[in-house]
């Protein structure tokens, strides 16, 4: 009987050295948080984040973070953000994993000097979590535009 060597596709590419791991792991820690996360300091009254939604109006309107500001990605600019306070984060959400609306804003938001965090999972995974929404009909909004 041969020992035939098994392909691997995790392996096609060799993994990082540990410290390189480390890093690159803690660099996206800078720029990314979740829904939990973000829970647990609204819920403690943390005041130093400002949580944004990027999400259009409508959505916004029918179910949204309690708290959240809505501030459509497209919408972004020096005027619509003049009243965001500087000595904040800002955390920016969307839809979820299929949309990058909240990397597009948190990039605008980053460009016009604001120091940002992308909320990953956006309000889809919020909700997966059964974490508190607010809204005109936040039972049954769609979960996606």
């Amino acid at each position: 009987m041969s020992a035939t060597a098994i392909h691997s596709f995790v392996l096609d590419h060799a993994p990082a050295e540990p410290a390189a791991a480390e890093r690159h792991f803690l660099s996206k820690l800078a720029f990314e948080t979740d829904p939990a996360d973000v829970h647990r300091d609204l819920e403690r009254g943390h005041a130093g984040l400002v949580v944004v939604d990027t999400r259009g109006p409508d959505a916004y309107a029918r179910c949204h973070i309690p708290g959240a500001l809505s501030l459509p990605t497209r919408t972004i600019s020096r005027e619509t953000t003049a009243s965001l306070p500087r000595d904040k984060v800002i955390v920016a959400y969307c839809w979820g994993p299929g949309s990058n609306g909240s990397t597009r804003a948190a990039a605008k938001l980053a460009a016009l000097g604001f120091r940002v965090k992308e909320m990953i999972g956006g309000i889809g995974y919020w909700r997966k979590e059964g974490l508190p929404v607010e809204g005109s009909s936040p039972d049954d909004a769609p979960l996606y535009a």
